[in-house]
């Protein structure tokens, strides 16, 4: 077969799989599973089929609005991993390359892979905050797109407006596209006036923007995303686009009808969300205490943690002390961080038991 992902069960998933009991889990990222008030609104019924390639007018017109940019901008997805897959079909050729950010999320591999795309790991830099050197990318004659995350998942950092600027100058002279993954980016931890702007609301580099009602809404089960296209060549694309998505019409015609009241309803949705990030951070931050050999990295924005742990265990040895004690968390090397002294741990949990967590937490750092 052309594709080997196949994987052996590392030591904390055979741990995992071991106990007697559940742990209390600091992984989690289902807004579902987490027992936050997500917009509840009937599926319309949708007894005659009249689909439209690129999303139903009235959906496109909410995600427009939502996006700020005109709706013959916006085609829909069912999910944002498929909103990649098509923009790897509209730029590359098989053996062409993408650059991606490094630590990330672990999707991107599988996603270029399976489109015969090679991706090219680029390192983002940490020096009391986060930061993309446009200066380090290492572009080929094959390099078709960059990819950012804004922001990042797991450091939750947004793309600057200087980063972005140096980011669209490289890559008007090489000839590729941005690809910006926007998914987290209403849930600030603060207000700062560097960050840059949804990418496709720019007019100086073909860029797309992906988001869905995943994270903007709390509803991953409902499989509605989006392409929002901007800059020279934002039409062209868009309309060799419709040309994908009509070849595989993923989109149910109930989520796009409903996809205006959802949008409309996800006040509450954020809001509770970022009370829970807000009280979730101040307890690590008070658990964690002066002088502990342990630190929290600083996050601007999304649902997860970084925290740098000491070198004395490497970092699976840490998540499996953890598991131990009954916390569930992912070790750094899951995300590619480079050096193996990091844990992450997911924001999204109920805060009693998450203040429990960080407790049992910073007693088996500090041991």
């Amino acid at each position: 077969m052309r594709l080997d992902f196949t994987q052996g069960e590392n030591a904390l998933a055979r741990a995992l799989a071991a106990r007697q009991s559940p742990p209390i889990d600091l992984t989690v990222s289902n807004p579902t599973a987490a027992g936050l008030p997500v917009p509840s609104i009937r599926l319309p019924q949708a007894p005659s089929y009249e689909p439209h390639p690129r999303g139903l007018p009235a959906a496109l017109e909410a995600v427009a609005a939502y996006q700020g940019i005109q709706p013959g901008r916006v085609v829909l997805t069912a999910s944002t991993s498929e909103a990649y897959s098509w923009l790897f079909k509209l730029l590359c050729d098989a053996g062409d390359e993408v650059l991606v950010p490094e630590p990330s999320y672990p999707l991107f591999g599988y996603l270029t892979a399976l489109e015969c795309v090679t991706a090219v790991p680029y390192a983002l830099r940490w020096d009391g905050e986060w930061h993309l050197d446009a200066s380090n990318l290492r572009f080929s004659g094959r390099t078709r797109a960059l990819l950012v995350v804004s922001p990042g998942n797991p450091t939750g950092a947004y793309l600057k407006e200087d980063e972005r600027a140096a980011l669209a100058s490289a890559c008007r002279a090489q000839g590729c596209a941005l690809i910006s993954d926007e998914v987290f980016a209403d849930f600030p931890a603060f207000e700062d006036r560097r960050r840059a702007r949804s990418a496709a609301s720019y007019d100086d580099l073909p860029a797309f923007s992906l988001s869905g009602l995943s994270k903007v809404a709390g509803q991953p089960q409902l499989k509605l995303a989006w392409i929002a296209a901007g800059g020279p060549g934002a039409d062209e694309a868009v309309r060799r686009l419709e040309l994908i998505a009509d070849t595989y019409l993923s989109v149910s015609t109930p989520v796009q009808l409903a996809a205006p009241g959802l949008l409309a309803a996800r006040g509450p949705f954020q809001q509770a969300v970022q009370a829970r990030l807000a009280a979730n951070r101040a307890a690590l931050a008070a658990a964690r205490g002066p002088g502990a050999a342990w630190d929290v990295l600083r996050c601007e924005g999304g649902w997860s943690q970084i925290l740098s742990v000491p070198r004395s265990r490497g970092e699976e040895e840490w998540a499996l002390a953890l598991l131990e004690a009954g916390v569930l968390v992912h070790p750094g090397y899951f995300f590619d961080f480079p050096d193996g002294a990091h844990l992450v741990v997911s924001l999204l949990p109920e805060p009693a038991q998450f203040a429990r967590a960080a407790a049992i937490l910073a007693g088996v750092l500090a041991a």
